[in-house]
């Protein structure tokens, strides 16, 4: 399709306009970009960063679970990852009697492994442009409607045809560019993989939310796992008979160090980026979304933390929630400050004006005045979702109820009942579950959807309940003293029970009439009846309105010179990032140099403050200045550095490789001022922040005594 191919070479050509380490870019596209890399330092070519004809650096990368990177660092399958990423692992093996959050874990053979249910890691087999097989049949006079059926249906057969084998082949089709372009992604998935090792949260998450997003950072911010595979090297369930993978590349590991200046560059997952977003869409963010996001969570948080420090249990039981919400609550902050220190929204602005004087009585007039219509319109819907997803959905004993609920589903006039999946689904849940803080963020919540929801926009359910208890506490008194999710006994009694078709019935009716369940299940309807089709609707409109404006873009910035990068969005696809070691000056007269040293752990070190109480062995160590071979050139150990990568979600665990393709450590975070880089990227602020992988191998070997790992290794100077 000759006008496809044009979009491309449009977007390659622009390519080449990137700011200084700006953009996420395809492997196998990776040869447009080589030579600037190698200009910058790298000494490697293309095929060695992507082939499908030879084992290359992309085989030793992989999907970590749902939205994390990690990388093969042996030739037996040894997988390094974030802590943070491993967080739920390492959280639903812990208990009090065997605390691994607080002592660490580190698997002494390979026995004593972990298995995870539900985990699997993904490498990417290959990549392939299929722009022209996806829009097979669609001709410019087709509605949107006909050209989304023409597109399922061929994605449908091309990942048929491409996974045919099986043997762990999955596929997905992903649209680029705001679908200009098409690429299919081939996976081949693992699904027994074991925790190997993990450091204390006090080294893993030292600095707590306190640190967290933050610039100069000290945490250990990693955990290790092995990829199992059948004798044959194979994906398979997870069985004892089940042998180290091999894989076909793993990173040789720098021990040389890292100096302000070095090449860098990132290989992983970036999950989502909105680089071309319209002037509006920011103005959303920045004002209204993510203000009141930001509100939303430090409720919640602020009641998790109190319930936290009264009990140990309850630490733990909220610890991976607390850090999930937490999370994106902070980097939302920084976001806004980035996006307003930027002048974001005025740039834009100003760029879409001088792309309508352009645009004027050709393709692509009006494509701006569209975008803004449907903003405008779809304002309203998207705090409505915003509050939605923040507030009613937060809730964790009504969301166990729906739950619970889908689990007795009813067909030609029989109920049938998975009593495995409702087991695991009551296993899970109250496990880590404290009602004390459910219930109050239960009443906080709701009684920030009455202030904030407008009166046209709230369901009848909620002015019902609202109108008979008064307040959202007292609503939240009568909801979880009727409620029998309260009570697991209870519960568990009554799943016990369905068996026969009457006990079935019975307990199917007992559920839907629950409280918790009603709550649900009505929020619900409201949501699919009154906001999500609206909201649909209009992101489909935006959707084809910014196809047009991402292809009017790239026209206008080529044939007016107008330097701009155009690289696609992030979508949990793998992706090449490259800069180098650099700190930056987040104001005036402040200066970040570009690395850490276990001195400032030490500097930040409180037995007081849980986020700063480090491990008694550490502070031993630190006395004793008994380092081993990871000192660097000062004395000290290595423990974080910063570069200029641009990098997002998902590029948690990713390898950060230098100019010999080698490790250096593994990217966990980014500065707080630069977390704007999601929808404009500043390369005198952004900086992308990596554990240095000597501070890996110094708790590996001088903390966990754990050196039988360093053995599977390969080391470089």
């Amino acid at each position: 399709m000759k006008k496809t191919l044009t979009i491309i070479m449009l977007s390659l050509v622009a390519a080449l306009t990137a700011k200084a380490d700006e953009g996420m870019w395809l492997p196998s596209l990776i040869a447009q970009r080589i030579a600037d890399m190698q200009e910058k330092g790298f000494k490697l070519d293309a095929e060695d960063i992507y082939s499908i004809n030879q084992a290359s650096l992309k085989d030793a990368v992989v999907l970590f679970g749902r939205g994390c990177t990690g990388e093969l660092i042996s030739p037996e399958g040894l997988l390094l990852t974030n802590h943070h990423c491993g967080y739920s692992q390492i959280q639903q093996h812990s208990s009090v009697e065997h605390d691994y959050l607080r002592d660490g874990f580190w698997a002494m053979s390979r026995e004593e492994e972990l298995p995870n249910k539900g985990l699997s890691v993904s490498f990417l087999e290959r990549m392939e442009d299929v722009t022209d097989l996806i829009l097979n049949g669609y001709t410019p006079d087709m509605t949107e409607d006909e050209r989304v059926a023409i597109v399922k249906k061929n994605s449908k057969a091309l990942i048929e045809e491409a996974t045919k084998e099986g043997n762990g082949l999955r596929a997905t089709v992903e649209a680029l560019y705001y679908g200009n372009q098409y690429f299919l992604f081939l996976y081949r998935q693992y699904d027994d993989v074991r925790l190997v090792g993990a450091p204390p949260s006090s080294i893993g998450k030292f600095g707590g939310d306190t640190d967290n997003w933050m610039w100069p950072r000290h945490t250990g911010d990693f955990s290790m796992f092995r990829i199992y595979a059948d004798k044959d090297n194979n994906p398979a369930p997870y069985s004892k008979d089940n042998v180290p993978y091999k894989p076909k590349k793993y990173f040789r590991i720098s021990t040389a160090g890292v100096q302000e200046g070095d090449f860098t560059f990132i290989y992983g997952f970036p999950g989502r980026t909105q680089e071309y977003i319209h002037s509006e869409g920011v103005r959303y963010i920045e004002e209204i979304g993510d203000p009141h996001k930001i509100h939303l969570r430090t409720l919640r948080l602020d009641i998790m933390s109190k319930y936290q420090s009264q009990s140990q249990k309850v630490r733990i039981q909220y610890s991976s929630k607390h850090a999930g919400v937490a999370n994106a609550w902070k980097k939302w902050q920084g976001e806004v400050k980035g996006i307003r220190k930027m002048k974001t929204v005025q740039t834009k602005k100003e760029f879409e004006a001088a792309f309508d004087r352009w645009a004027a009585g050709g393709e692509f007039d009006g494509v701006l005045a569209k975008i803004e219509g449907i903003y405008h319109e779809l304002e309203p819907y998207q705090f409505a979702t915003d509050y939605y997803s923040e507030t009613v959905r937060a809730i964790e004993m009504t969301g166990f109820a729906a739950s619970l609920y889908s689990a007795y589903k009813t067909s030609e006039g029989n109920i049938t009942f998975d009593a495995r999946k409702a087991g695991d689904l009551v296993e899970s849940f109250y496990k880590d579950w404290y009602l004390p803080v459910d219930k109050e963020c239960f009443a906080a919540l709701m009684s920030e959807f009455e202030r904030n929801i407008p009166e046209n926009f709230r369901c009848e359910y909620f002015r019902k309940q609202m109108s008979k208890y008064g307040t959202a506490e007292k609503w939240a008194e009568v909801l979880f003293g009727r409620s029998i999710f309260t009570d697991r006994t209870k519960v568990e009694k009554l799943i016990k029970e369905s068996s026969s078709q009457k006990a079935l019935t019975k307990a199917r009716k007992a559920i839907l009439k629950d409280p918790a369940t009603e709550f649900a299940i009505e929020f619900a309807k409201w949501y699919a009846t009154e906001i999500q089709p609206v909201t649909t609707k209009l992101n489909q409109e935006l959707q084809l309105a910014y196809r047009d404006y991402m292809r009017g873009q790239m026209v206008y910035c080529r044939t007016q010179r107008v330097p701009k990068a155009f690289y696609p969005d992030a979508n949990l696809t793998l992706r090449v990032a490259y800069g180098h070691i650099k700190g930056y000056q987040p104001a005036d007269a402040t200066y970040y140099r570009p690395s850490s040293t276990i001195k400032g752990i030490m500097e930040k070190d409180n037995p007081d403050i849980f986020d700063y109480n480090i491990p008694q062995r550490l502070r031993d160590i630190y006395a004793e200045k008994d380092y081993g071979r990871w000192a660097d050139s000062t004395g000290e150990v290595p423990v974080c550095f910063i570069a200029t990568n641009h990098t997002t979600g998902g590029n948690s665990g990713s390898p950060v490789i230098n100019a010999d393709g080698d490790l250096i450590g593994l990217n966990f975070d980014r500065v707080w001022e630069g977390t704007m880089s999601d929808i404009v990227f500043d390369p005198e602020i952004c900086r992308n922040i990596s554990l240095d992988v000597r501070y890996v191998l110094f708790i590996i070997d001088k903390v966990a005594d754990a050196d039988h790992l360093l053995e599977e290794m390969t080391f470089v100077e």
